[in-house]
């Protein structure tokens, strides 16, 4: 049993986020947590730079703080400029939601009174408030994960769905940016994001990503918007070389707050299991989501409208970033069945 948390004590809150897009928006619920349990806190997140935009947006979060490594907190000169910038916060407990022993060094260095987080990567001994990780908890979705951590500190949930909105600012810059595409006001407008960080294990074919497309394109001319950062631009582009119809490719070619706007802004979102599909199925898009090496289980989509692709077979899920045998996992997954539940989605959407 861990040790529970004095919440009369705690008034100003440092979370440490998580990493990745994916990984950021399964902390969600345990941010609303924090706000539901402290409802008068103040309530600090610090996490990377290509994930604050999307922090921001959680409507539990009263400050982001950016964790500048690469840049200026790097090194060891960087960790105790970032450890005194959080001691003149004067925080009065720090949950780490990352698990490596970095978080807790840095919320200790920082003189913060209650660190609190799984006792993993060898940080139990600087932690106020370990909390045990058990084999049964990596079986769970990793928002549930997050979640049993602050239950086990006390922490309460009432399990509300996740949805994200985007803002005014935002819906006006999505219109802005489908003005500079030629397609302002077209409807509907269809996502794909063909990419994948982890490995091409991840990756459904592009040459399938593209006859989907094309079919919906032709069915309901609607413009198709390809996603993906910088290291996706491979993907989009195999994607657009084996289509029939021009796509509008803006994989790399916006920051991730312009990105969140334009996926809020699509009728049907398709994509593999990466950072995207977790945002679209957050913003309440329609998102048919292909999942091969990596477990659903764990990681689907936390949206009400999402749909989930998956052909189980032996080796599946192996977690690998290259398939080592025949790609089985992938290969089963058809392009009819995709462009049916697409074509589903878009008709519950009102788009026959």
């Amino acid at each position: 049993m861990a040790k529970r948390i004095e919440f009369d004590k705690i008034t100003n809150v440092l979370i440490r986020g998580t990493n990745w897009i994916g990984d950021v928006v399964m902390t969600f619920p345990a941010i609303a947590a924090v706000r539901e349990t402290l409802p008068k806190a103040r309530i600090t997140v610090l996490v990377k730079p290509w994930v604050a935009d999307l922090v921001r947006m959680h409507p539990a979060v009263d400050e982001v703080m950016v964790y500048e490594r690469p840049g200026r907190h790097s090194g060891p000169g960087g960790l105790f400029a970032l450890a005194r910038e959080l001691r003149g916060k004067n925080f009065d407990a720090a949950l780490l939601l990352q698990n490596a022993i970095e978080a807790a060094i840095i919320a200790w260095l920082a003189g913060i009174p209650v660190r609190a987080g799984y006792s993993t990567d060898g940080r139990g001994l600087l932690l106020t408030h370990p909390v045990k990780r058990t084999p049964q908890i990596l079986t769970v979705h990793q928002s549930i994960y997050y979640l049993e951590m602050l239950k086990a500190l006390g922490f309460r949930s009432s399990g509300g769905a996740l949805r994200l909105a985007a803002t005014e600012k935002q819906r006006l810059s999505a219109e802005k940016l489908l003005g500079q595409f030629g397609i302002a006001g077209r409807r509907p407008l269809v996502g794909m994001a063909p990419g994948a960080a982890y490995g091409p294990a991840k990756r459904w074919f592009p040459e399938r990503f593209a006859a989907v497309a094309d079919r919906l394109a032709g069915r309901a001319a609607c413009p198709v918007l390809l996603f993906g950062s910088d290291g996706d631009r491979a993907s989009t582009e195999a994607v657009q070389a084996a289509a029939k119809n021009p796509f509008i490719d803006i994989a790399g070619r916006t920051n991730l707050e312009d990105a969140i706007a334009l996926i809020a802004r699509c009728d049907l979102f398709i994509t593999n299991d990466s950072g995207l599909m977790h945002v679209a199925g957050a913003l309440g898009v329609p998102t048919v989501a292909i999942f091969g090496s990596t477990n659903p289980q764990t990681t689907y989509p936390l949206g009400e409208r999402t749909v989930i692709l998956r052909r189980p077979v032996d080796c599946s899920p192996c977690l690998k970033k290259e398939c080592p045998t025949d790609f089985k996992c992938m290969d089963l997954v058809t392009v009819d069945e995709v462009y049916d539940e697409s074509v589903r989605l878009l008709a519950e959407a009102g788009y026959r």
